[in-house]
């Protein structure tokens, strides 16, 4: 395999989670009696360019079909986070009834949905049908395709440049980001900017999160690998902000390489933060596969003590990262009676390899268990705030990441 920024061929192996299916492959009860494909899950890092990647085995296709299941909408408090940089970006750049916004997979509308409510011209584009077809009826003009030159050509002959472009969580999706970004620079009007966020790598190799590893995430981010990938397509990056979202993000601000944007001292401040740490040399990449077995360690231990003591131990949330981190544990139904999620298209499903069932939330009420595992720890307090009562009960609620630890 060669790198997916620069084709430098790859080497060094920075974690390896054996096999697993695509974690948001959610499965029928029909399916359950079918063979289920499982791929290799390992990450390799570039030598030359340090962009961090997932070995191809799956492409793009594979695992953002009709069936895919994550909307965005959710969260609340993810609805809350996009409302506010909607309301800070219009400010910011000015937006108006004259103005552009497109967002790449832009999901069930959850962010243009704020811009089409201010009046300001928007563009969604989305592959996945499940999700396009909800923004889409709620009156957000959206199209069914993957993001890339291709598509470009036909925005700007139906619309025109993009004043402001928007990707939330997409750069890692992305298996060609050459193309990618040469999308990007075609679509950006001369003054135009971009924001893109995504988990920051430095978090997930810092604080142990390598259950935000799964095929679906080509790539995982930093700038030191982003930076000379976007100046190959004339853009550059000239402010950056971290955020708390997903356990330590990033929000970099790019433009036209020649554009009248200044430079913030952001760029440079967080660019050497990663030099220090070492993402610019193998150093950086050595702790994060032994982190990985003894949290797995830990979880399998504490889980059987409580199934030993008679206990009844549920999951909170069927999203990606725990799915990631129950098949590489090798943790099915036996540890964990089921799972709840908020998500409608989730429920009545089982998890991906370890065939967890999925009910609605309403499940813990009847279920009264004595312990419960939330798989999506990035939203931790969200949940709580919304199970006082059964914290009031004497239910136990805790994470199994960066370490496992009960929370209240």
């Amino acid at each position: 395999m060669n790198c997916r920024s620069c084709a430098t061929p790859l080497s060094k192996v920075v974690i390896d989670l054996g096999f697993a299916p695509p974690s948001n492959a959610y499965l029928t009860k029909f399916q359950l009696s079918l063979p289920e494909k499982t791929y290799p899950l390992r990450v390799l890092v570039c030598e030359t360019c340090w962009l961090v990647q997932t070995e191809d085995f799956l492409g793009r296709d594979d695992v953002f079909d009709s069936e895919y299941h994550y909307f965005s909408s959710t969260s609340k408090g993810w609805l809350e986070h996009s409302r506010k940089f909607a309301d800070s970006i219009t400010k910011e750049l000015d937006l108006h009834s004259k103005s552009f916004v497109v967002e790449i997979a832009s999901n069930d509308g959850y962010l243009l949905h704020n811009f089409v409510l201010a009046g300001i011209p928007c563009l969604g584009i989305e592959p996945t049908a499940s999700t396009a077809i909800v923004a889409q009826k709620r009156g957000i003009p959206t199209l069914i395709e993957f993001f890339g030159q291709n598509i470009v050509k036909k925005v700007l002959n139906d619309f025109r440049s993009a004043d402001l472009i928007v990707g939330n969580n997409v750069f890692a999706h992305v298996p060609d980001l050459n193309d990618f970004c040469e999308g990007l620079s075609t679509l950006l009007s001369a003054e135009g900017v971009c924001t893109m966020e995504f988990p920051h790598l430095l978090s997930l190799l810092k604080f142990n999160q390598f259950d935000t590893i799964y095929h679906e995430h080509f790539s995982y981010l930093s700038l030191i690998a982003i930076a000379p990938l976007l100046n190959r397509h004339n853009l550059r990056i000239f402010k950056v902000e971290k955020l708390a979202t997903h356990g330590g993000s990033l929000r970099i601000y790019i433009c036209k390489r020649d554009s009248k944007h200044a430079e913030h001292a952001s760029v440079d401040l967080i660019s050497d933060e990663e030099r220090q740490f070492g993402l610019n040399s193998k150093s950086g990449y050595e702790q994060i596969w032994d982190s990985a077995k003894q949290m797995k360690s830990d979880l399998l231990n504490f889980l059987t003590k409580e199934k030993e003591l008679g206990k009844v131990v549920v999951g909170y949330g069927a999203a990606a990262k725990g799915n990631t981190f129950l098949n590489y544990a090798g943790i099915n139904a036996d540890l964990i009676e089921f799972v709840v999620d908020a998500a409608k298209a989730k429920q009545s499903k089982f998890l991906p390899g370890s065939h967890i069932p999925i009910y609605s939330p309403e499940a813990l009420i009847s279920a009264k268990p004595d312990v419960v595992l939330i798989l999506p720890w990035n939203i931790a307090d969200e949940v709580l705030s919304q199970n006082r009562t059964l914290l009031e009960q004497g239910c136990e609620f805790y994470v199994a990441v960066p370490t496992l630890k009960k929370i209240s």
